[in-house]
């Protein structure tokens, strides 16, 4: 399918999602994109010819030695060196889906014609796309503040024929896969190194990506929620709809109706319950599930924004006749709404946990840890140890990235923003919450076997029917991190809808 990036149409974050999931994904730009960059970069040469004042990071060093004046004949060498000396990444590779994401955001984000970027530069950015070549990144080594530098840097690298790509499934240089595809190495030209590595595209594929796996979690966490209520035969009064619309906050109000309309026609729902009212971790799952609803929204509408935005630095304004030194590369918007989805997100998995717990605690006719000999057997026992380990975790990382700041480059980069951090933990987070509601919905599958031979709701009963293709009732003990891991797999591979 062919992806038309155009300047003048928003991007949407369900744009986004179809192109990461468009495995033939073929990217072009609009036809007057193509007009918009031509005239930026058009500006930006007849400026140098004429302009005699120094110009940052076009005729001047970077960070801290932006007094440094470059002569002319030496332009496209900086830009070179530029992107040579700050292709510093360390740690873990990116995936190579972000680095998909990555890829099309910066040619998004160099589109308006902001930039003074070659049309040329662009297109072969798209080509990467087109011919699924995708740099080798790595996650850390960007401070979310003059943009991401390592991260752009080591994407850029391979533009020039330098570093690392993955392409046909394997590892290889990168002038071995330009070859290959037969694409040409670029030259850059003044302005375009530091186009290409100032902006927040590091952060901004990595929220687009956490926002994606965070609303397909919430919608299973509702229904798996749902089926822990069944399991633990909790009553759904705290889910009626006027005791919510006395509170108004969307998040509630949606989770309320999802968790009524996943558990409608349930046998168990309706059988009269002994207990008054339910743990929180039931009682309250509206109130808390859908505080992560809402903190979601927040957290998708700054990321639309950024995706939207140029960010990088000097900006180009050929109708103002101006070249503006700014800080629109700095992340603190996203390092900000990134911690807050972290801790939202860490929300589910803790409530989740404690679900898990109060399933194995041999209450309500329940065996003790759903084994039905126990004693013998073991049964779910350690799960929840698993869970709880995995929760405390994700508790420790939702310390803000935001909060912190190191001062760089002599003193000139004085606060930073650290969101690259703060994204790379948020996606642990993220995959942390995924792991316990996929330990709560195997313990919940376990228990509510115990209700036989009352059913539940059609769309339980027919999640379970199949889950229980890939997971069987536990009888007696057995090897339990293959059903723990097949469950993970089970919400990964499906959609809760």
């Amino acid at each position: 399918m062919n992806h038309i990036i155009d300047h003048t149409k928003k991007l949407s974050i369900s744009d986004l999602e179809k192109f990461l999931a468009d495995d033939n994904a073929k990217v072009e730009l609009a036809s007057g994109t193509k007009q918009a960059i031509i005239d930026g970069r058009a500006y930006l040469d007849n400026k140098l010819k004429t302009h005699g004042a120094p110009i940052y990071g076009i005729n001047t060093g970077f960070g801290s030695l932006c007094n440094v004046i470059i002569p002319d004949n030496d332009l496209s060498q900086l830009q070179e060196n530029l992107v040579k000396s700050h292709a510093c990444g360390m740690g873990n590779e990116v995936p190579q889906e972000i680095v998909k994401l990555m890829l099309f955001l910066k040619v998004q984000s160099l589109a308006y014609g902001k930039s003074g970027i070659q049309l040329q530069t662009i297109e072969l950015l798209c080509e990467f796309i087109n011919h699924k070549i995708y740099p080798v990144v790595y996650q850390q080594g960007s401070l979310g503040a003059s943009g991401d530098l390592a991260p752009l840097a080591h994407i850029s690298l391979t533009l020039l024929g330098l570093g690392k790509v993955n392409y046909n499934g394997e590892k290889a240089d990168s002038k071995t896969a330009l070859a290959s595809a037969k694409l040409k190495a670029i030259t850059l030209t003044s302005k375009e190194g530091l186009a290409l590595l100032n902006g927040t595209q590091f952060m901004s594929a990595y929220g687009v990506y956490n926002v994606i796996q965070s609303k397909k979690l919430n919608k299973w966490a509702d229904l798996i929620m749902s089926l822990s209520l069944d399991a633990f035969d909790g009553r759904i009064d705290p889910f009626k709809d006027h005791l919510h619309t006395i509170r108004p906050h969307s998040g509630q109000l949606e989770t309320a109706r999802a968790v009524r309309k996943i558990l409608e026609g349930s046998e168990i729902v309706k059988q009269e319950k002994t207990q008054v009212q339910d743990p929180y971790s039931f009682r309250c799952v509206p109130q808390v599930h859908g505080a992560t609803k809402d903190t979601l929204r927040y957290v998708t509408s700054v990321i639309e924004t950024e995706i939207n935005s140029v960010t990088d630095n000097p900006t180009i304004f050929p109708e103002e006749d101006e070249i503006l030194s700014g800080g629109n590369f700095h992340g603190q918007p996203l390092a900000l709404a990134l911690d807050f989805l972290c801790i939202a997100m860490s929300e589910l998995a803790s409530i989740s946990e404690r679900r898990t717990y109060l399933l194995i605690s041999g209450q309500r006719g329940l065996p003790p840890f759903l084994a039905k000999n126990a004693g013998l057997n073991s049964g779910f026992m350690i799960p929840q140890y698993t869970a709880a380990s995995i929760v405390s975790q994700s508790k420790q990382l939702c310390t803000p990235a935001s909060a912190d700041s190191i001062v760089s480059s002599n003193g000139q980069e004085d606060h930073v923003s650290m969101g690259a951090n703060a994204a790379t933990k948020c996606l642990t987070v993220i995959e942390n919450t995924e792991k316990v509601l996929a330990i709560e919905l195997l313990n919940a599958a376990q228990a509510i076997e115990f209700r036989k031979p009352k059913k539940s709701s059609k769309k339980i009963e027919d999640t379970m029917a199949l889950f229980r293709k890939k997971v069987s009732f536990m009888e007696n003990d057995e090897v339990v991190y293959d059903l723990m891991h097949t469950s993970q797999k089970f919400i990964r591979e499906n959609s809760a809808d």
